[in-house]
């Protein structure tokens, strides 16, 4: 017997259609059915202002249950790079400022790393996911990470954010390059979700 459609639906809290992607097929096996924030008329973008991924990540799972009626995820990730006393950080999607674009903040990273050498340039991708349910009340915690370094130049067009410049040092690829199937197993978010899917099945089990 399929579980499928058999779990309640859950809403995550993002409108970053790669990132909605990635996790929707993480999901998928599992048969938990993911929709976006962005499917519902009038919910406003969740302010990002906790001083943790976890923090964020709560905040965004709760308001956004509360805003929609449904079982929620919200996901707080970024880049934390060594030499820059782990910054960008939290503010990894707006680090180059208002108007922030992928682009424009991987440049800005790649100017405060600039001279460095390749061993003083690791750093790591860390994801924080919470789970909240209809009523807000947050259920679920669990954070990854995966450690790599920044490379010198942009290589791949896969992914978003930094992956085209972080790269894993025991592939000798960034993100970038790496495919999906591949970054579905080893990457902060696919980690997060491994640990994390397995207390999903359980908390959503007994919420039918």
């Amino acid at each position: 017997m399929s579980q499928q459609n058999s779990f309640p639906t859950v809403v995550l809290a993002s409108r970053n259609q790669k990132k909605i992607g990635e996790i929707r097929e993480l999901l998928a096996p599992y048969g938990i059915p993911l929709i976006s924030v962005e499917e519902f008329e009038g919910v406003e973008d969740v302010v990002e202002d906790g001083d943790t991924f976890q923090a964020n990540a709560e905040k965004k799972a709760s308001q956004t249950a509360l805003a929609v009626g449904h079982w929620a995820i919200g996901e707080d990730s970024g880049l934390c790079v060594d030499a820059l006393k782990g910054a960008p950080g939290i503010y990894s999607a707006r680090y180059s400022g208002p108007g922030a674009t992928d682009e424009k903040n991987n440049a800005k990273l790649i100017d405060e790393l600039a001279g460095l050498p390749s061993e003083k340039r690791g750093g790591k991708y860390v994801c924080h996911v919470a789970v909240a349910d209809p009523e807000g009340n947050v259920q679920l915690n669990i954070e990854a990470t995966c450690r790599g370094r920044i490379a010198d130049s942009a290589r791949g067009t896969n992914g978003f954010g930094y992956d085209p410049y972080f790269e894993m040092r025991e592939y000798r690829k960034t993100f970038g390059e790496l495919g999906s199937v591949v970054k579905q197993q080893i990457s902060h978010r696919a980690r997060a979700f491994d640990r994390l899917i397995p207390q999903l099945l359980r908390t959503l089990s007994q919420a039918k």
